[in-house]
């Protein structure tokens, strides 16, 4: 089957296109990703700004060209962190809609941290308990799994959103190592953070210490919902992570191919996150790896996954070019 998903997040839009046969992505099509900021002000608004909710109904636009081109014969659309903030979301569920011909699910943070384990680790080398690590715009997730769990599964309760999300779609495409066991969802991504806390332009040390602590309340919860110290290795996915990667590669473009299964210790994450944290937004901007529009929040980013290695003792981080566009779309068939 030649499937489409698309995950509207935060910060980014995006599209993969696939065929999957066996349980598995066995040819890519497309795999595309624009930077439209869909959660600008919504933290503080708890609305969709005008400007960047046309942005993205511009890019889902583009994406549907896509789908007609390449065959697609079916599309599933996802939203997680701003929409489920947003209070004018039924705009957007429009706009979708009309452009895409489905009704975009409202992924709960749970079957979102779901579906990105499903695809973070679908093509991970060999088992192992495995933990997770998805930094986003608005909300990071964490998941662990890799052996079954103790007891019965406690099944996922149904999304509150504009479509019901299918549990089989979300939590069986569960790859390699099986269905998550223990996940949290923390309402704290770069753009989030960015937006509370960095006004100035390289941010001051003040407000680099509110980000620090806020980030620190946040992921304190963690512990209470899974044990860090018991997983074998931490994958980490989405653009804050590639891009610290990439940086600590020395790399003089953004080559996924030398991203995807690269590993980065902690002490790396640090003095990125100390260079990104010095730099002016243009001076970011500038960076050969940086994706246009990622400059001003992967501050932000970098120094939330500074505090998470910190606090939960991650020595280091395999990054993961596959994350939950490959859940998504598994779950579309059904896998």
């Amino acid at each position: 089957m030649r499937l489409a998903a698309v995950d509207v997040g935060t910060n980014s839009t995006r599209l993969l296109v696939a065929d999957v046969a066996g349980g598995r992505i066995v040819a890519e099509h497309a795999r595309e990703m624009v930077i439209t900021r869909l959660g600008r002000g919504v933290d503080r608004a708890r609305r969709f700004d005008p400007a960047a909710l046309g942005r993205t109904l511009e890019v889902l636009g583009g994406y549907a060209a896509t789908c007609d081109r390449l065959g697609v014969e079916a599309v599933r659309v996802v939203a997680t962190s701003a929409t489920r903030d947003a209070r004018n979301r039924e705009e957007l569920a429009a706009g979708v809609r009309r452009r895409l011909g489905v009704a975009p699910e409202i992924l709960t943070g749970d079957q979102e941290a779901a579906a990105t384990f499903a695809g973070a680790t679908a093509g991970l080398p060999g088992p192992g308990r495995t933990l997770v690590i998805d930094v986003g715009g608005g909300s990071t997730e964490l998941i662990i799994g890799g052996r079954p769990p103790p007891g019965p599964a406690t099944p996922t309760p149904a999304s509150p959103g504009l479509a019901p999300s299918s549990p089989p779609g979300v939590a069986a495409s569960s790859g390699l190592l099986g269905a998550p066991d223990a996940m949290i969802s923390l309402d704290v991504g770069c753009v989030r953070l960015t937006e509370r806390h960095l006004h100035t332009d390289p941010p001051t040390q003040e407000e680099l210490a509110r980000l620090r602590a806020d980030a620190r309340a946040h992921l304190d919860r963690v512990p209470a919902v899974l044990d860090p110290a018991s997983a074998d290795r931490v994958v980490g996915v989405a653009g804050t992570v590639t891009t610290i990667a990439a940086i600590a590669l020395g790399l003089d473009r953004y080559d996924p191919a030398r991203i995807h299964l690269a590993t980065v210790d902690a002490a790396q994450v640090a003095a990125t996150a100390d260079m990104l944290c010095a730099m002016t937004v243009a001076q970011r901007a500038a960076l050969p790896v940086m994706a246009a529009g990622r400059e001003d929040v992967i501050a932000a980013g970098a120094l939330l996954l500074t505090e998470a290695c910190e606090l939960l003792g991650f020595m280091q981080i395999m990054a993961s070019e596959t994350d939950i566009l490959d859940g998504v779309l598994l779950g579309l068939a059904g896998c």
